[in-house]
């Protein structure tokens, strides 16, 4: 008997082994089909860097660097000096901070300021937001590696009021503020309302560290310039391929006594890498191309979110949401009521029969059979005009339909 069980868990196993191969397989396929239909758009609100090969990304790096004050004729940096210093001394002079050190990840960037701050403040208590990066999206970082802990203002879809700081019932070292709040749908403040935040931080004896991941772009919404924006916080981070199209990497500017501490941090947690010119050439490009370029992109966004709610609209489509109806940057979110997969499905026959790529990734975080997907608009958007933008949305949703027919599915 010990033996037959034993032939059998083999069995099992291999079963489990073999479905796995297989889901692996397929959504390798899905993978490989989504990026060449995006890829072979001629037309997209967005172009994502995914649909680059590595050739084809090398040579567009090349071919900025000239720009980039000879930057192909420096020597290329051992341990975060020469290339990736210059970036460190361009985003601190942008920000308006001492000084900025470079992290190969927004997540180390953000572990290593909190847990500076705690050190400092003697409180290693973070005012935080559920939605917010460091929650969502970091793997509980911040408590799990640095032992911090955390205290919500608000579970609100926005960011905490400064009554709400006030009235916080226990002490906190820092108050976190992700700055737009991605997963609520990459919401800002007003202007007045963030620093009525900051000063309720200071009445509670706390610093301020602020996600800015995608600082770069709340410039519009708040009619200030990035270094009045930064000068509220003690800290900022920020990233250099969410709105800059770099390779990767993130800074954190603030005080140069807490940058050096920082800088400590870093190498301790594995973050002083021995190359990164890559990356730092990348970023430096983004801050010279399309840094410039996001005010534009935040102006359209209103254009483009226009159309898509008019559009939803007239089709007659229930329960269809642009949020916010007025994007605050150059990204919102747009939910409709279908499953996921029927969208992408959509989606992507959309792009490879008329070669417009409208949107991208769907999923369901609410109730099933409700989907949400994030827009970006871009440089390859600002030639839409809100007509193509509604033309665009009335071809999709006709491939969403027919998508449901298949699936013996109704309309909504």
């Amino acid at each position: 008997m010990a033996d037959t069980a034993d032939v059998g868990d083999v069995a099992d196993v291999a079963d489990v082994a073999d479905t796995a191969d297989t889901a692996d397989v397929t959504e390798q396929a899905a993978r490989a089909r989504r990026l060449a239909a995006w890829r072979g758009s001629e037309r997209a609100l967005v172009r994502g860097p995914m649909e680059q090969r590595i050739g084809e990304r090398l040579a567009a790096l090349t071919a900025a660097a000239p720009d980039l004050d000879g930057a192909l004729d420096d020597w290329v940096d051992v341990y975060g000096d020469g290339v990736v210093e210059k970036l460190e001394r361009r985003v601190a002079d942008l920000l308006g901070m001492e000084a900025a050190a470079f992290f190969p990840t927004g997540t180390m960037a953000q572990q290593v300021a909190l847990r500076a701050w705690a050190g400092r403040t003697g409180n290693p208590v973070v005012a935080v937001h559920p939605l917010a990066h460091l929650e969502v999206h970091e793997r509980d970082a911040y408590l799990t590696v640095s032992g911090l802990r955390a205290v919500r203002p608000t579970s609100e879809p926005r960011l905490p009021t400064a009554a709400e700081i006030h009235d916080l019932d226990e002490p906190f070292g820092t108050l976190a503020l992700e700055l737009p709040l991605r997963d609520a749908g990459f919401v800002l403040p007003e202007w007045e309302d963030l620093v009525a935040v900051v000063e309720a931080a200071r009445e509670r004896e706390a610093v301020v560290h602020f996600d800015g991941a995608r600082l770069w772009e709340c410039t519009t919404h708040f009619g200030r310039g990035l270094p009045e924006i930064a000068a509220l916080a003690d800290t900022v981070y920020v990233s250099f391929y969410k709105s800059l199209d770099g390779i990767a990497g993130a800074a954190l500017a603030g005080p140069e006594t807490l940058i050096a501490e920082a800088r400590a941090w870093r190498h301790r947690y594995g973050g002083q890498v021995f190359q990164q010119w890559p990356t730092a050439l990348a970023a430096l490009a983004g801050l010279d191309r399309e840094l410039p370029r996001l005010p534009s992109y935040v102006a359209h966004a209103a254009a483009v979110a226009r159309a898509m709610r008019e559009a939803f609209a007239a089709a007659g489509v229930a329960w269809a949401r642009v949020h916010p109806e007025v994007p605050h940057t150059h990204q919102f979110q747009v939910w409709l009521p279908y499953p996921a997969q029927v969208l992408e499905e959509a989606g992507i026959r959309l792009a490879e029969e008329t070669r417009t790529t409208l949107f991208r990734r769907w999923w369901e975080p609410g109730p099933p059979g409700l989907a949400m997907s994030e827009v970006t608009v871009a440089a390859p958007a600002l030639d839409w005009s809100a007509e193509e933008v509604t033309e665009a949305v009335a071809a999709f949703l006709t491939r969403v339909r027919a998508v449901l027919a298949e699936e013996g599915g109704g309309d909504s």
